[in-house]
């Protein structure tokens, strides 16, 4: 009975061990096939368009006028008339000077002045009687000349004294305050009276960007009118709502830095832009039937960007050369037109996998993802 028992319970064994081979066999089979199912994902094709990349260049605003207000002569201040920020006409009174000393001269040139006069009175009728010398008359009426000139450049000192705003403009900061002692010496100006109902847009270009610039513009230096708006970004980060205008371009490369400067106006109605306000420049630059990609059909590895090329229904790894950046798109270089790439989904495949393509417009794949990282 021992016997029977023993056989009975290996034969009960032998059969759940070739159960439980089947059923795991079963489930490898099924792995399998779904792992070899060819899945659907999107795909498109490089195009030629034409596109419009920036280069950005950092700028300092100026305006239009930007007069800096010195005294013509040395004084203490007695009156500051005007705040910063404030807008000012051409001929308006900013500041007054002590004028007290210049007074005082003033007066004891008057003195001179009179008693010159008297001299040149005593002498006409000694004159006109042959009893003097008129050469002594001619000496008089000369030291007369003298102190009128000398009391008018004391007066004109004194009028001086009243500092007026040079331009129509807004007032800038002022350096100096009522009681202290300015002169036209001083490295700073009193005020700055700066004109901005439109703006100038100092920015630099090095050499290789000036050439390329030009060129992809088919401008030249002569003729302007051709190039294109440039846009301005403010220290805030914000677009300027108005498109500036390239007025000039410095004639030679600077020898220190290597780079032409240009300069570009802005309207500036709403005052917004102020003299000295930092920004950037965003000079447009076009590339003519460019071939493009969308940025989110790359990948990079080690410091390479690649794409996966869709051969029939498998993927290979295709290195691109990346020119620039535009927008949602890469423009490259040295790729063939109508090369059909992966769109989407890059992170779910590797070289090799199987899939169902699915053809899908360029720009159902830029615009469906959003380019905050890559």
């Amino acid at each position: 009975m021992k016997n029977k028992f023993v056989l009975y319970t290996g034969y009960c064994l032998a059969g759940a061990i070739a159960f439980i081979a089947i059923s795991c066999g079963g489930k490898e089979n099924t792995q399998t096939a779904k792992a070899q199912k060819a899945l659907p994902f999107p795909v498109t094709k490089a195009e030629k368009r034409d596109v419009t990349t920036y280069n950005t260049y950092p700028t300092r605003l100026q305006g239009e006028v930007s007069s800096d207000v010195r005294p013509k002569v040395a004084g203490y201040i007695q009156d500051v008339l005007v705040d910063e920020g404030q807008e000012v006409k051409a001929g308006q009174l900013l500041f007054k000077l002590e004028t007290q000393s210049l007074s005082q001269d003033a007066a004891a040139a008057k003195a001179n002045v009179n008693a010159a006069q008297v001299e040149v009175d005593k002498l006409k009728p000694l004159v006109e009687k042959n009893i003097i010398s008129s050469v002594q008359l001619e000496t008089a009426k000369a030291k007369l000349k003298q102190a009128e000139s000398n009391l008018s450049a004391i007066q004109a000192n004194i009028g001086y004294a009243n500092v007026k705003s040079p331009v129509n403009g807004i007032i800038g900061k002022i350096n100096y305050r009522k009681g202290a002692l300015v002169s036209a010496q001083d490295p700073l100006p009193i005020t700055t009276v700066s004109a901005i109902k439109n703006v100038y847009a100092y920015f630099s270009l090095n050499e290789k960007d000036f050439l390329d610039f030009m060129t992809e513009n088919q401008a030249n230096t002569n003729d302007l009118s051709k190039l294109p708006e440039v846009s301005l970004v403010l220290a805030n980060g914000k677009d300027y709502p108005h498109k500036g205008k390239i007025e000039t371009i410095s004639g030679s490369i600077d020898k220190q830095t290597g780079t032409v400067t240009f300069r570009a106006k802005f309207k500036n109605n709403n005052n917004l832009l102020r003299d000295g306000a930092s920004g950037k420049v965003l000079l447009p630059i076009p590339h003519k039937n460019a071939t493009v990609i969308p940025i989110a059909s790359t990948f990079e590895q080690q410091g390479k960007t690649f794409v996966y090329e869709v051969l029939k229904d498998s993927l290979a790894v295709k290195p691109v050369t990346i020119t620039t950046e535009a927008g949602k798109v890469y423009v490259i270089e040295d790729f063939e037109e109508g090369t059909t790439i992966l769109g989407s989904g890059l992170n779910k495949v590797r070289p090799g996998t199987k899939i169902t393509p699915i053809p899908t417009p360029l720009d159902s794949i830029i615009n469906s993802f959003n380019t905050v990282f890559k």
